[in-house]
């Protein structure tokens, strides 16, 4: 049963899909679980595996639920004794365990393959992104020019991104060849739930392409959301550096970060 479970997680995350695992790390006393006893809850609400069953794997599975939800690990501990508030039970012992969220790893839309977009894709490298570039013409948009990227299309921007999975798990960068074809895509992405779309442009051209949006009803509330002009000002022109720049304020949004320095919680420099 537990290769069952671990081949069951991994093909879930490979889909793309978060998945909550629980484990029994102690046991004290009686209990119906035993250390080792294992479940998993999936995105479906389908569970695999089993803790001991009764009241206390129904708390385990709805602690899975909310580890799912918001993403993050938490031990758990449990008293079984009929004084409980959260597993009264005559067992008397008490079991304590673990749960482990997987998740997939998040996705880097890059549309536009031009110098931005390269720029973007060379300091992603080091990241933990499956990456995915997506291009108008087939000379920026293949797998010689982007030779270590996860997924290379070239083509209708519309027709492929139409095509592709986005979700809350992925972070867009819109850097193409023009007005038309960033239009083009930010209308495709922001039907979606991405957690980060950012465009490359000036602030005017940004007011233009979402003044154009709203004409065509797309909710003012989603547009607002745009990182546009994208990235942090990092003050330089440099085409490389202007793309750590726009990494840095995607990894700031997708670790909900803040902009401050470390220095000045810890310490003061003497001068």
């Amino acid at each position: 049963m537990h290769n069952e479970i671990l081949d069951k997680i991994n093909n879930e995350v490979k889909s793309g899909n978060k998945v909550a695992f629980a484990m029994i790390t102690e046991v004290k006393g009686s209990s119906p679980g035993k250390a080792g006893a294992m479940l998993s809850y999936f995105k479906d609400a389908s569970i695999l595996g089993t803790v001991g069953g009764g009241i206390l794997e129904y708390e385990v599975i709805n602690k899975c639920r909310e580890a799912l939800e918001c993403g993050e690990d938490r031990l758990f501990i449990h008293s079984l004794d009929e004084s409980s508030k959260d597993t009264p039970m005559q067992c008397g012992g008490s079991v304590s365990g673990y749960i482990k969220v997987f998740k997939p790893k998040p996705s880097l839309l890059i549309i536009g393959g031009g110098h931005v977009g390269f720029n973007i894709y060379n300091v992603s490298k080091s990241l933990d992104f499956y990456t995915i570039i997506v291009d108008d013409r087939e000379e920026f948009g293949n797998k010689v020019r982007f030779k270590d990227a996860d997924e290379v299309y070239f083509g209708e921007i519309n027709e492929i991104l139409n095509k592709l999975k986005i979700d809350e798990n992925t972070y867009v960068v819109i850097a193409t060849r023009g007005y038309e074809k960033d239009l083009e895509a930010l209308r495709e992405v922001i039907k979606e739930n991405p957690s980060y779309v950012g465009m490359i442009g000036s602030s005017k051209k940004w007011k233009t392409l979402k003044d154009a949006l709203k004409n065509e009803g797309v909710d003012e509330e989603k547009l607002n959301k745009v990182y546009a002009p994208v990235g942090l000002n990092i003050s330089s022109n440099e085409v490389n550096e202007i793309a750590f720049g726009i990494m840095a304020e995607l990894l700031l949004v997708k670790n909900n970060g803040s902009l401050s320095h470390r220095k000045d919680k810890n310490s003061k420099i003497s001068k």
